[in-house]
């Protein structure tokens, strides 16, 4: 077991001996000083120490000045002041000197352990619970996945997974992440099995069905129109992991009113699942109700979203002016928060941000991303980075001062890291997507594929009778034996979408509201 050194300068070091004692036999090493300028001749020629506590208020220099001392020698050596001191000033003065601990006299020796522990030794603690609730947990998620029946199960068994996932990210347990995933593999296997054999149920009649993207903004937000002003924000391929990141730094501004996962529909592509939340319609709907909008591929597959929307108003008798805004790049940004003033006529706006999306496809083109974001923890991390210098964030900060207004954040489809290729055979006119095809004559010889012979059967245009869907499950993607070898390279370890997977279905759907501060 480590023994940690510790130095204690104190004018009154004497009258201090019985707490040395007791760190001393809670297997610390003290060093005990009598003047601030022992201290600093002591640590200008050793570095063997991991704590330094000082007293506030010395004959020749006050605490203040010999924590600048200290950190001239040692800028990350983490110091505990002591004081009799209560003002709040000298409190705010030693805090802003970036002290780790703050200690007020007499001393309790519990108080001081605790933070001598807390600085110390809180990796090493925070570990051995981590593995202790770990253990606890194996068999409860075990059970979990064994158990699920519907949608709701498999919401909750996501959601620990997720917190499992985000507290591993603090710590250096690799072991207990590996665990992890094989349990969350396990987990994707029989949640495919669950939308396989459920989801062409799953029609407007269902009363036990999940919500899908196609009734999101006629249940959740349309009730809430004209009753306040409407923000419904968007990010593609935003998974309910990168919401759980973000949420600490967003809950600064706002307080999170509703936070709920929702199912996105198949194909988990922005194609299909964005233009079903805009419209309120499935893809077999829009194809047969607003074929125009829905084919109209000119611009690009979403550019008629606006017209979506707009229509979606309509069938359900709101009379409202409204925006749309896309950001996609950083200009769009930029253009966007200097004019977003223009927003506050508006009683809906709707704005999308597609650099997750775009974030998760360069992964795939740009080798300087692929060794930035290799895994799930440096994918989240990056999330992060990105929302601190990005217009999301400008936004966010903007609406935060706003009074009477809904603030809905949501995405469209989520995103999952591929390992496993499948070869598929399939005509020249199948779409690209390596998550889930669409075309004739498709064909696998993977039994864990969905695939749809009638795409109506799962709410999707019939082409025509040769016509067929094939889903990805789990972590796999699909590849064709053409040039196999260089496709597998490329595209391993790359996040997707398009397929079946907790990452890709279950996502969030966030509702905040500004704290004006």
């Amino acid at each position: 077991m480590q023994r940690y050194k510790i130095l204690w300068v104190d004018d009154e070091i004497d009258l201090l001996k019985p707490y040395i004692l007791y760190l001393e036999e809670k297997n610390y090493i003290v060093e005990s000083f009598n003047n601030p300028f022992s201290l600093v001749e002591y640590i200008e020629s050793n570095n063997d120490y991991y704590l330094i506590l000082i007293d506030e208020n010395m004959p020749g220099k006050s605490g203040i000045n010999l924590i600048s001392d200290i950190k001239k020698n040692s800028s990350s050596v983490p110091i505990i002041m002591i004081t009799k001191n209560e003002e709040e000033d000298l409190m705010n003065e030693a805090i802003g000197s970036e002290i780790n601990d703050y200690l007020l006299k007499p001393l309790n020796p519990n108080q001081l352990l605790i933070s001598v522990k807390k600085v110390l030794e809180n990796s090493s603690i925070i570990q051995n619970k981590l593995k202790s609730d770990y253990v606890s947990f194996f068999s409860e998620l075990s059970e979990m996945i064994k158990n699920n029946k519907d949608h709701r199960d498999w919401y909750e068994t996501y959601l620990k997974i997720i917190d499992w996932e985000i507290s591993l990210d603090r710590s250096d347990e690799n072991q207990i992440l590996e665990m992890l995933t094989t349990q969350k593999y396990e987990a994707n296997k029989k949640f495919s099995k669950f939308i396989i054999d459920n989801y062409s149920n799953w029609d407007s009649n269902n009363s036990n069905k999940p919500l899908l993207s196609n009734e999101l903004l006629k249940e959740k937000i349309f009730p809430y129109i004209n009753e306040e002003k409407v923000f419904f924000i968007l990010i593609d391929n935003f998974r309910y992991d990168q919401w759980k990141v973000l949420e600490d730094k967003l809950s600064k501004y706002f307080f999170v009113k509703e936070e709920k996962p929702f199912m996105s529909i198949l194909p988990t592509t922005t194609e299909f699942s964005r233009n079903s939340i805009f419209s309120g319609l499935t893809p077999y709907q829009m194809n047969k109700d607003e074929f125009d909008l829905w084919s109209d591929k000119s611009n690009g597959l979403n550019n008629n979203e606006y017209f979506f929307l707009d229509n979606n108003f309509k069938r359900n008798n709101i009379d409202i002016k409204h925006s749309y805004n896309k950001i996609i790049t950083y200009e769009d940004g930029s253009k966007f928060i200097k004019n977003i003033s223009k927003l506050d006529s508006y009683n809906f706006s709707s704005v999308v941000f597609n650099f997750i999306d775009m974030l998760s496809h360069s992964k795939t083109d740009s080798k300087v991303f692929r060794n930035l974001v290799y895994d799930e923890k440096s994918f989240r991390s990056f999330t992060s980075s990105w929302f601190d210098n990005s217009s999301f964030n400008d936004l966010m900060k903007h609406l935060s001062s706003k009074k009477n207004i809904k603030i809905f954040l949501t995405t469209d489809h989520g995103t999952i890291r591929v390992e496993k290729p499948v070869k598929i055979k399939a005509n020249k006119d199948v779409n690209n997507n390596i998550r889930f095809k669409n075309g004739k004559n498709i064909n696998s010889d993977e039994s864990k594929l969905y695939m749809v012979e009638n795409g109506e059967e799962v709410f999707l245009p019939k082409v025509n009778i040769f016509n067929k869907y094939i889903f990805a499950t789990e972590n796999q993607y699909l590849l064709y034996p053409t040039n196999y070898n260089y496709h597998l390279k490329n595209y391993n370890n790359t996040f997707q979408h398009g397929g079946i997977s907790m990452e890709e279905m279950i996502i969030p759907f966030i509702e905040l509201s500004p704290k004006n501060i």
